[in-house]
């Protein structure tokens, strides 16, 4: 009986720490999402900010290689990581006109961007960010 109750508890034990591991590693990885290593650069209007834990998205409409206009998804840091470098939602406002880089996505189709600098022609604002580095 105490056996028995020994091997009910061990599996159970080792039941929960799988399944919470797992959870640790659901985070997606910024390596299998963006290419490593390249730079796009792109021009446009500033249509969205979204400003969320636990990461913030930049929606840009801009051309892409052939020409054609798209909505592009940048994705940043969470907010306060992106307030603590200098970037808020103070600073950048829909109807700018932005130029920014960023790390693109796997999938070209999908128009995405890892952030890493923000441009505001109009007034001067430059903003890099800790993805920049990563090159």
């Amino acid at each position: 009986m105490k056996y028995r109750l020994l091997v009910v508890a061990s599996l159970s034990a080792w039941t929960l720490l799988m399944l919470g591991g797992g959870l640790t590693f659901a985070h997606h990885s910024v390596a299998a999402t963006y290419i490593h290593g390249k730079s796009v650069k792109i021009e446009g209007t500033l249509k969205e900010l979204i400003w969320r834990n636990p990461h913030s998205f930049i929606k840009v409409e801009a051309p892409d290689e052939k020409g054609e206009m798209q909505i592009w998804i940048i994705e940043g840091a969470a907010p306060g990581q992106l307030a603590e470098q200098g970037l808020t939602t103070n600073r950048l406002r829909p109807g700018d006109h932005v130029i920014l880089t960023g790390q693109p996505g796997r999938i070209a189709e999908d128009h995405r961007l890892l952030l890493e600098t923000v441009e505001r022609p109009s007034d001067g604002f430059k903003w890099k960010g800790p993805a920049a580095g990563l090159q």
